[in-house]
């Protein structure tokens, strides 16, 4: 990959920005600001986000994400305990963002008890607890497009119902036979499973959890950002029934992802025994990142 400057490795203000943006994409009745709310300061963050798909859609490739693997799935970047994590996790606030106040520790508590409040099993209140930690990989010095954005398969054709497909055409897998035809390297119904994913915070989290958490919360951490596919059903033909069947619990976990952010604060340290004991409950001591 070419050498990148500064400007193409953040090309948005904060992480926040990706997000708002699927906010105003998919919006949904209940939210707690209307979606022309969100970030209106004259929104420059409208060509900031166009920069980031055309990086993030140029450079996610299907060597990208092999390489990406290779490096950051040996974890060996960092170990301690979860709750360090999560607040190792806060480098990453954004003192621009003019929509809160809220470090990232204390939106992860909002999403968590959104769901701990309409009576879900304690895995799936877990699971919103920790669901974005896989971010820090900011912190080891990914740019933003290999951390955050929309989630899709490398390694076969990228559908049309992609935000900002045509930047694709940067890509240098669309140009590949290998990897520009409808299956590329898969077969039909194969079964995500067997598909590569597009770098990013959903795939390394899932890495780190996928030996201790139910299945369901694996699918609500890995695919949570798949919007091609449980918003468009795009890749229908890869998924195999039981992905089909396990996409359920993804819906179910969105709405909490996307629209629990309020500006009011959670108190940490009133809610802090409870999350220590439910992740001595699922998971190990500490988590090697």
């Amino acid at each position: 990959m070419e050498s990148l400057n500064e400007n193409e490795i953040a090309p948005l203000s904060s992480l926040d920005v990706w997000e708002d943006d699927v906010l105003k994409r998919y919006p949904e009745d209940g939210t707690k600001k209307a979606k022309e709310e969100f970030r209106n300061y004259d929104s420059p963050e409208n060509d900031s986000v166009r920069e980031f798909y055309r990086l993030n859609h140029k450079y996610q490739t299907y060597d990208n994400v092999l390489a990406k693997k290779a490096n950051f799935l040996k974890f060996d970047k960092k170990e301690m305990p979860w709750w360090d994590a999560m607040d190792y996790l806060n480098t990453l606030v954004d003192d621009s963002d003019p929509d809160t106040s809220l470090d990232q520790l204390q939106h992860l508590l909002q999403t968590a008890e959104a769901i701990r409040a309409d009576g879900h099993p304690d895995w799936f209140v877990l699971t919103g607890f920790i669901h974005d930690l896989g971010k820090v990989l900011c912190l080891f010095g990914e740019p933003q497009w290999n951390v955050v954005g929309d989630t899709f398969p490398v390694g076969c054709k990228f559908s049309d119902k992609i935000v900002f497909p045509e930047f694709f055409a940067a890509n240098p897998d669309n140009d590949d036979e290998r990897f520009n035809t409808k299956y590329g390297v898969y077969t039909h119904q194969c079964g995500l499973d067997n598909i590569h994913m597009s770098w990013g915070h959903d795939e390394y989290l899932y890495h780190i959890t996928k030996d201790y958490l139910p299945e369901p919360a694996l699918y609500m951490i890995r695919y949570h950002s798949f919007y091609s596919q449980h918003r468009e059903n795009a890749y229908d033909h890869l998924l195999n029934a039981h992905d089909k069947e396990m996409f359920k619990w993804v819906d179910k976990f969105n709405p909490y992802d996307l629209y629990s952010k309020s500006p009011k604060p959670p108190v940490v340290a009133e809610l802090k025994p409870y999350y220590e004991d439910l992740i001595a409950k699922y998971l190990p001591e500490t988590v090697k990142l």
